[in-house]
């Protein structure tokens, strides 16, 4: 079925989610994020956190992952090591394919993301342990 999606009116409905860390629940996650379509192998999401999000990839596919408002570090493992990018409102990066990366935010950010699936999550510190 075809539709329009209202941004806005979709992150309306959303909680910010304050403090987000390696402890958030999933309950606390889903009342965050919102998928707005489905797309390919994955979705079209956004949501609002201020905190550290857990390390995640997405073999699949590349990720694309727009700053709506607020600024985040996206801190993306490449084959030298970590790489970390400032980014704000209004900007986009594209995490490729299989690699590993995290949002930090202290003052808080609303991303979309246009995400395929599945996404591995880990707790690690070093995310090139996990195989």
């Amino acid at each position: 079925m075809l539709r329009a999606v209202d941004i806005a009116e979709e992150l309306d409905k959303l909680v910010m989610l304050e403090g987000r860390s390696n402890e958030t629940t999933p309950e606390e996650e889903d009342a965050a994020f919102a998928t707005l379509a489905a797309y390919r192998d994955g979705g079209v999401f956004a949501g609002s956190f201020s905190g550290e999000s857990p390390w995640e990839r997405h073999r699949n596919g590349d990720e694309l992952v727009h700053v709506l408002r607020g600024s985040t570090a996206l801190t993306i493992m490449t084959e030298t090591g970590p790489e970390v990018f400032a980014l704000t409102e209004g900007m986009i990066i594209i995490v490729p394919q299989g690699h590993w990366h995290k949002f930090k935010s202290d003052e808080g950010v609303t991303v979309m993301t246009v995400t395929p699936q599945p996404t591995d999550h880990t707790t690690a510190d070093d995310p090139c342990t996990v195989i």
